[in-house]
């Protein structure tokens, strides 16, 4: 079913993905209701309707359900025994399974395992066996992650020593777990993939990242490997989305090794932090092709517009005084660059950590992107 402009797109989550995918619907004429269990949140400020109960509320959601023409999500701790009771009220795209599958970090490798994608070794340990053994067995290093719930480095710790061997039990023991081989890589890639409800298909240009303290610092695109790794990433990409049978948006997070190989190391079911360049630097923002791709109505040109580099702002990037905030960041210095666009996503409150928002910078070459990008950065 196609869902036409004028019509009303719900999204499930009211952060600042939500919020930018508002932007880009109603440029395209389209309503967008948000439901979100906190009130004022990003996404709720810039939409038609927000919505604040749990999302374990069915009868919240589906009353939901009945002011809207299509459901999407921005968030993947959404609990999805729900969602299988409101696809009967509206068409929710990503469908629920996908989310099941990528939401859980077990679910989401057995399933690679299955279906013979490339990916991490790991074992998985369940809550109160013994994790000790089972790190030792994996052998050290290693990354132990919780099987739910886990983001921007939330909810893992890599084992290296006794030390580190200690504090994840301490964490981790009484929960279910994954543990992974850690990985030597050149770098970590990520290709975002739109499908939509017709059966198009496309994938947006490459892109390096490279994170601090496991959080996205820089988004570089293009990607500075060769054109065989480019392939290789688009290709596996297009047989994930087409095997897991999305619709919408899926974001794949890729390791390079040092032997050449790509593994897949996450997988996302929405637009992702490092599709924002997308924004300023291509014909077609993620954001805009995910409201095409739900909503079933041709997909948009993925070229590149310039080589660009993304910039993850946080908290951090306040001033602070011994842990209280005692300042703005330095906005002046990001907007006075004409190579670069500024991105808040409203939160109200900055903290230590938290994204906040996020700016790009153009140039000629990918190099000279980052190069920019560090400097203004510094300048923050």
């Amino acid at each position: 079913m196609i869902i036409h402009p004028g019509k009303t797109i719900g999204v499930l989550g009211g952060g600042q993905l939500g919020r930018m995918f508002a932007h880009a619907a109603e440029r395209l004429g389209f309503r967008v209701h948000i439901y979100e269990p906190e009130a004022n949140g990003p996404a709720g400020e810039v939409s038609a309707m927000e919505v604040n109960r749990p999302y374990t509320d069915l009868v919240s959601l589906k009353a939901f359900a009945h002011t809207v023409d299509v459901l999407t999500y921005e968030f993947e701790n959404i609990p999805t025994e729900p969602l299988g009771e409101i696809g009967h009220h509206a068409q929710l795209r990503p469908h629920w399974s996908v989310l099941e599958t990528c939401q859980n970090r077990m679910r989401e490798k057995n399933w690679l395992r299955k279906n013979a994608f490339p990916h991490v070794p790991f074992a998985e340990v369940e809550a109160g066996d013994d994790l000790a053994a089972a790190i030792r067995r994996m052998g050290l290093p290693c990354v132990v992650k919780t099987a739910d719930f886990g983001y921007d480095g939330k909810g893992q710790i890599k084992v290296a020593d006794e030390a580190s061997l200690a504090k994840a039990l301490e964490a981790f023991s009484k929960q279910r777990c994954v543990i992974e081989k850690f990985i030597d890589f050149k770098c970590e890639l990520s290709v975002i993939v739109a499908r939509s409800s017709i059966g198009e298909v496309k994938a947006f240009p490459v892109a390096e990242n490279i994170h601090t303290r496991h959080i996205l610092d820089f988004s570089i695109v293009p990607a500075r490997v060769n054109a065989a790794v480019l392939a290789d990433a688009e290709k596996l990409a297009l047989a994930i989305v087409e095997k897991l049978d999305v619709v919408g948006l899926l974001a794949i997070e890729l390791f390079l090794t040092d032997r050449g190989e790509l593994l897949v190391n996450e997988l996302a079911p929405r637009p992702h932090n490092s599709g924002h360049w997308t924004l300023d630097a291509c014909v077609t923002s993620q954001f805009e092709q995910h409201v095409r791709a739900v909503c079933g109505l041709p997909l948009g040109d993925v070229s590149v517009v310039s080589p660009v580099v993304m910039v993850n702002i946080l908290g951090d990037a306040w001033k602070w005084d011994n842990g209280y905030l005692a300042g703005d960041a330095n906005w002046e210095a990001i907007l006075a660059d004409p190579r670069a666009k500024l991105h808040l996503y409203g939160k109200k409150e900055p903290r230590l950590g938290r994204k906040m928002g996020h700016f790009t910078v153009t140039a000629a070459t990918a190099d000279a992107a980052l190069d920019a990008a560090r400097a203004l950065k510094a300048k923050l």
